[in-house]
């Protein structure tokens, strides 16, 4: 057996127990979303950016690693503060080497993008689970404006040789399914093109590109299109000038304190920076809707994004039902949201949940094992997830966390409240999304052991 075989069989095992109130104030890990687009937009401007709060976690790192092999200077200049000279728009130069992003399929393919609209050539790779992962999407759109594939895998896989435009065509485009990405990597080569980009969603999806392309200086408009969709414009060929980012903290990763401080009895706690745009926060208002006390102060915008400083207390809880239609602005924190159903009283239904089947494990049979090891009567029925709340939660449960850190995660907040303690058999993969969890959560007063 080799070393690297030896070090993937050694998992890392956690017991969650009760210990009194949660209290104190802790940041948790910037916005991924923000940071890539941070990077990305700086090195499209003229001047420099700032950027603070940055995630710097390996996919925003290997997003930042491309912007300096297209020739912009990007730094770091402290804890999580970035330092970006940007190129101008279409003004990219040719790499060296193949861009590498990892494991990132949001780097990937805005930066696919950001080159469509620069007369370079580039080749994108990435490792084996991104390589697995067709582009064709984000390249058809791209293609219509100029762009041209030279070498590539089967649908449009990596590794893969992508020509930019030397003179792209704006294009209007309705995209095939809802998705930030595509609309994004769009955007992004319309920057480089004359007149107005069309982008057409009939089911709109999340707007962090739009906000950050206005912060940097472009002229874009969105109206609304049909009952849910949006119309966005771009006006080409501006000139995006050097801005200062303050990067909000994610609300994903926000959501396993704010749980944890609502189902232990006389948590009092404190998160700065928390992001509050209104695609990304159904978590809250679901959780608020259930009775829990999470107050808002300091709310103020950023680099376009709403963000506030949120106070949490410990709240009795009630079953709701959860509709299908929230689904987009909490597709991650339904595992989270399912211990704090379990600690409710009544029934919680949430509806619509089909896409938790196609993450990086089956969430929706993982999170209905993780309750009924612990004595919390739950069922999928369809694409729905039904849990009955009895007020605690009895515990002493192992969960298997199949790889899937907010499996982790959830479960060790879980243990917090519960009768008996909460074992979770790996919490190795935690540092991928969040690696400060376990320190930060022991900060407030969290028992891991």
């Amino acid at each position: 057996m080799t070393h690297s075989d030896r070090a993937a069989d050694q998992k890392t095992p956690l017991e969650s127990r009760s210990n009194g109130p949660l209290t104190g104030k802790a940041r948790v890990p910037g916005d991924k979303s923000i940071s890539h687009r941070s990077l990305i937009l700086g090195a499209m401007a003229v001047g420099e950016s700032r950027i603070s709060g940055l995630l710097e976690g390996e996919d925003v790192l290997n997003t930042a690693k491309s912007m300096r092999e297209l020739g912009a200077r990007v730094e770091r200049t402290g804890d999580f503060a970035w330092a970006v000279r940007g190129v101008g728009v279409a003004g990219f130069a040719q790499p060296a080497k193949p861009l590498d992003f990892g494991n990132s399929g949001t780097g990937c393919r805005l930066v696919m993008g950001a080159v469509a609209g620069c007369p370079i050539t580039a080749v994108f790779d990435g490792d084996a689970s991104l390589r697995s992962r067709p582009m064709r999407r984000v390249l058809d759109p791209l293609t219509l404006m100029g762009a041209r594939v030279i070498a590539g895998g089967e649908g449009g896989r990596l590794p893969l040789t992508l020509a930019g435009a030397r003179d792209p065509l704006p294009i209007l485009y309705r995209t095939p399914v809802a998705s930030a990405q595509i609309k994004s990597a769009v955007l992004l080569a319309g920057l480089a093109a004359p007149g107005v980009t069309t982008v057409i969603e009939n089911e709109a999806s999340r707007d962090h590109t739009e906000l950050m392309l206005r912060h940097f200086g472009a002229e874009i408009v969105s109206t609304p299109e049909g009952v849910h969709g949006r119309r966005i414009a771009l006006t080409g060929q501006p000139e995006l000038h050097g801005e200062r980012v303050v990067v909000p903290a994610d609300p994903s990763s926000a959501a396993f304190p704010i749980v944890a401080a609502l189902i232990v009895q006389g948590s009092d706690i404190i998160l700065p920076d928390v992001m509050t745009n209104p695609l990304r926060t159904g978590l809250f208002t679901t959780l608020r809707e259930m009775g829990a006390s999470i107050e808002q102060r300091d709310v103020r915008t950023d680099a376009g994004e709403p963000m506030a400083e949120l106070r949490v207390r410990g709240s009795r809880l009630k079953g709701v039902e959860v509709p299908p239609e929230r689904a987009p602005s909490m597709i991650d924190e339904y595992l989270v949201l399912a211990v704090a159903a379990g600690f409710a009283e009544g029934t919680t239904i949430m509806r619509g949940l089909s896409e938790l089947r196609v993450k990086e494990s089956d969430r929706l049979a993982a999170t209905a094992d993780m309750l009924r090891v612990n004595g919390v009567k739950v069922e999928i029925a369809g694409d729905d997830l039904i849990v009955e709340g009895r007020g605690h939660v009895p515990g002493g449960g192992l969960v298997a966390t199949h790889m899937d850190h907010r499996i982790a995660m959830s479960a060790l907040v879980m243990g917090l409240a519960s009768d008996k303690p909460v074992k979770v058999d790996d919490t190795a993969f935690i540092a991928t999304s969040f690696p400060d969890f376990i320190p930060m959560m022991r900060s407030l007063g969290a028992d891991f052991a």
